[in-house]
């Protein structure tokens, strides 16, 4: 389910049913929702979230149903390589590639009374593909706990071990992520999606590298006619240009 206001585009997980599983059907859905949104100049920002009690399962294991057009690998190389920024709103428990899901958020928000596990060891199975996305954002010892035990836990304890940016009350998730959809639709979308890629890839990059091609980066920002509106409206103190009216 898709729905946009203000700039900004909410992508549901609306299988409740099936606790929002990454069947054939959910990925093909979420592959096309996440596409178009990223090539679409009246998308400024992203929020991913969740109808029901859970965010999302991880993989479908009773398969069947239409044929995959999009795997896991895909899904993350759309939301971390694609120029706009995903806010998750992790409004449910999350669990095996769930986990990778709401980690491939560039920014997240869950509910504290939720849970979330890497649950794979439990079924025979390993996190394999989503580790890619979530060793990143933890500590050694803590990725060896959580993904070996196969515990759930809080997601007060998913907050402070890196996986998730903040853990709020149920009754305070809406105006947290509210909060933080209102200040990244203040960013030029250009520069947005620039530092986002900065974000992803200049820790890859040997020093050398990426100070010359940061360099390159900076100068054609700086360059730019969105560069020149922002700083022209910054000088009068006024709203940038591309800051949606109805988010003010």
């Amino acid at each position: 389910m898709v729905s946009t206001e203000g700039g900004v585009t909410t992508i549901t997980l609306n299988r409740s049913a099936t606790k929002n599983s990454l069947d054939a059907a959910m990925m093909n859905s979420l592959g096309d929702s996440l596409k178009a949104c990223m090539a679409s100049d009246d998308v400024h920002l992203i929020i991913l979230t969740n109808a029901g009690n859970t965010f999302c399962a991880g993989a479908n294991l009773k398969g069947g149903g239409e044929a995959p057009r999009y795997n896991l690998v895909d899904i993350f190389k759309i939301m971390q390589t694609g120029p706009k920024v995903i806010l998750g709103k992790i409004n449910g428990h999350c669990t095996g590639g769930g986990v990778g899901l709401a980690s491939a958020c560039d920014i997240s928000v869950i509910a504290n009374n939720c849970q979330v596990g890497f649950t794979e060891v439990r079924i025979g199975v390993a996190p394999a593909i989503i580790s890619v996305v979530c060793l990143p954002k933890m500590n050694r010892a803590d990725a060896a706990e959580l993904m070996l035990s196969g515990e759930k836990i809080s997601g007060d304890h998913a907050a402070k071990v890196g996986l998730i940016n903040y853990s709020v009350a149920p009754d305070q998730i809406n105006a947290k992520v509210n909060d933080i959809a209102n200040k990244l639709v203040r960013g030029g979308p250009k520069a947005i999606a620039a530092t986002k890629s900065l974000v992803y890839k200049v820790p890859a990059m040997p020093v050398d590298e990426a100070f010359n091609w940061t360099a390159k980066l900076s100068a054609k920002l700086f360059q730019s006619q969105e560069a020149r509106d922002g700083i022209k409206a910054f000088n009068k103190r006024e709203d940038a240009p591309w800051v949606p009216q109805s988010r003010l």
